[in-house]
């Protein structure tokens, strides 16, 4: 249980309306990952993933790659995972 992580990540960058949240959701469902992604109302995205570190570094990896265009800095924390989430969910 030890490789089983949590990352909390905020997105800063023309990431709003732009299918972030549709698109991390639907990556993080491909590596089996829990937690959710939202706006912020300062414009930014917060997005928060548990699951198998090796899942988490591949998820960050694809989205990196797929809405770089869109993101000017982001920010990651790595902690513990607590076991808190189901799914992976879009948050309002």
């Amino acid at each position: 249980m030890e490789n089983f992580r949590r990352i909390e990540i905020h997105y800063v960058g023309n990431v709003q309306g732009v299918g972030f949240r549709f698109r991390a959701r639907n990556i993080a469902q491909d590596f089996d990952l829990t937690g959710f992604v939202r706006n912020l109302d300062d414009g930014r995205v917060h997005l928060v993933a548990e699951g198998e570190k090796e899942d988490l570094i591949s998820f960050l990896r694809e989205i990196d790659q797929t809405m770089e265009r869109y993101v000017r800095d982001k920010s990651v924390v790595w902690t513990k995972a607590n076991n808190q989430f189901v799914t992976f969910d879009i948050r309002a």
